[in-house]
């Protein structure tokens, strides 16, 4: 057992295998201070079955592990003849069965040796970058206290060619550090003649403890099972999971004989497994029946939930493939044209209409409320200092419900990009329709030319943002003119896509603002020099347009 901290943990563990009746030997890190040390030993003085190695130094990546494992080896081999097997494992390692059921299980399989083994070119476990380099380049460095030096040496070494020889006889193999090794197999690797030979090479390698077991038990062993007997996990850094007190069920799943790596305060999975005495289980260890909750939660890790963001970090850009949660309908230029049309939507299709959330003075929220779901201001401020997570937030907060909003060139602009790039956004423009508030404004004419040449460019910078390549929003856009020639076509279009209820043809229609003399205003803003071109070719008389009027239910009289 291969020890480093929660020295209290440490002596549990080792009475419990003591217990069994399995000999245990106890290295604990040089970087544990002698005080503590002493006190672990003077604890476990009463257990003849636990002894106590030669200490090393341990850290990260260095020799120092595989020495310390080759000690406490050495000393079970001498002072224990009767053992068939060796177990390495951690301070934080606990077993998850009866410890009977595992002699058991080795005791069936005599020559069986479990051990992670694969080569470089066979499987790409390594994370950083090093695979087969780790083998022929020297790593005198530290990586966890001298990065930097550890960085420019391995640089160096590759502009200069250099590769170091690997011993005779010797296939580099890689694998878990976590192994259960025959008596047989482990005295030829600790016996071998030319040891000094492979200690000398593998102290400069990259990592070693998972290394150098895994590569001499090639030449030794008769039989290898390339697994091991005990559960690991890593994420997507090669970093260990931390099991705690609600991983209970998980590991009691996993049918493994130990598991790495148990969080020390993790008192209930202590005490449930230790205090384990069930009847005599066959099972093969299986790992794999819980890697789909591991993968889930890696997928989670790296990608997350769609719309959902941590308070403590932003993902990076294209990290999600959707930004937000849930599809949403971005309407712009239809409340130009219809002076009720928030209402007549949220009637049709019993969605959630709002009004101009990106309006320059406040946030229109449905039934203009100040403070909607999940907390959101209306205030313009709060909006405008993070309107990509104001949205998604909106989103979030009202999942299960498709929100609906006006936008518009006269709205803020910061969040066009966003939506654009949301697959979960449903855009539909009407180019143009900001004419219709100028011509019913009762503004100075040049005024007027000026604000329709500003709204006109910012649209135009809109539509080429939205035909853009990069756009994964589905678009659906209408020229003025080119809307009222089939106003309801279009409507029925939108409604059957995004109502709650069965579709059906619709038999009301959102009144039409007056377009009386709108034609001639076209006209004289190019009479002006401001030629309207979004709205298309708009006749100048008043286009004759008929929509159905609200159709009210018959009803009985007796």
């Amino acid at each position: 057992m291969l020890v480093h901290t929660a020295l209290d943990r440490v002596e549990q563990v080792a009475r419990h295998w003591a217990a069994a009746g399995c000999p245990v030997a106890l290295h604990v890190d040089l970087n544990v201070s002698r005080a503590a040390y002493e006190r672990l030993v003077s604890a476990l003085a009463d257990q003849p079955m636990i002894r106590f190695c030669e200490r090393h130094r341990c850290e990260w990546g260095r020799w120092g592990i595989v020495a310390a494992s080759q000690s406490a080896c050495e000393l079970l081999l001498e002072r224990f003849d009767n053992l068939h097997h060796v177990y390495l494992v951690s301070g934080s390692c606990l077993p998850l069965r009866p410890v009977p059921q595992l002699i058991d299980y080795l005791a069936r399989r005599p020559r069986t040796d479990f051990i992670e083994s694969a080569t470089t070119a066979d499987v790409p476990w390594a994370k950083g970058g090093l695979q087969q380099e780790r083998f022929t380049l020297r790593f005198p460095f530290s990586w966890k206290r001298q990065r930097g030096a550890f960085d420019r040496y391995v640089r160096l070494q590759r502009r200069l060619g250099f590769k170091r020889k690997i011993p005779d006889g010797l296939v580099p193999h890689i694998g878990s550090q976590w192994w259960c090794l025959t008596r047989q197999t482990l005295s030829s690797i600790l016996c071998d003649p030319n040891r000094d030979v492979y200690d000398h090479y593998f102290r400069k390698v990259w990592i070693p403890d998972e290394s150098y077991f895994q590569t001499l038990a090639r030449r030794f062993s008769t039989h290898i099972e390339s697994r091991s007997l005990t559960l690991s996990k890593f994420d997507h850094q090669g970093k260990p999971h931390v099991f705690y007190d609600d991983h209970l069920q998980l590991l009691r799943r996993s049918n493994c004989f130990v598991a790495r790596k148990v969080w020390p305060h993790a008192n209930r999975l202590y005490g449930a497994f230790l205090n384990n005495t069930g009847a005599m289980n066959l099972a093969e260890p299986n790992p794999a029946r819980i890697d789909r909750v591991f993968a889930r939660a890696m997928e989670q890790r790296t990608r997350g939930r769609p719309g959902l963001y941590m308070q403590s970090r932003m993902p990076h850009p294209g990290a999600v493939q959707a930004p937000t949660s849930n599809p949403y309908s971005v309407f712009q230029g239809f409340s130009d044209l219809f002076s009720n049309f928030e209402d007549w939507l949220a009637r049709t299709t019993e969605n959630q209409v709002h009004g101009r959330l990106f309006a320059p003075d406040k946030a229109e929220f449905s039934g203009r409320t100040c403070v909607y779901s999940g907390g959101l201001s209306d205030s313009a401020a709060k909006r405008d200092y993070a309107p990509e997570t104001f949205l998604t937030s909106l989103i979030w907060n009202t999942r299960g419900a498709r929100q609906c909003f006006q936008y518009g060139p006269a709205d803020r602009q910061r969040i066009a990009a966003f939506i654009a790039r949301d697959p979960n956004a449903q855009i539909s423009v009407i180019t143009g329709a900001w004419a219709i508030p100028l011509f019913h404004s009762s503004c100075d004419f040049a005024r007027l030319r000026k604000r329709a040449a500003e709204l006109q460019k910012i649209e135009t910078r809109q539509l080429s943002m939205l035909r853009s390549k990069e756009t994964k929003a589905q678009t659906r856009i209408w020229s003025l003119a080119e809307f009222m020639e089939t106003p309801m076509e279009a409507l029925q279009e939108i409604v059957d896509e995004i109502g709650q209820t069965n579709s059906r043809t619709l038999n009301e229609a959102p009144q039409m603002a007056d377009l009386a003399g709108f034609g001639q205003f076209l006209q004289n803003l190019k009479n002006q020099g401001m030629h309207p071109h979004l709205t298309g070719d708009f006749p100048l008389e008043e286009p004759l347009v008929v929509l159905p009027k609200r159709v009210s239910r018959p009803y009985l009289v007796r």
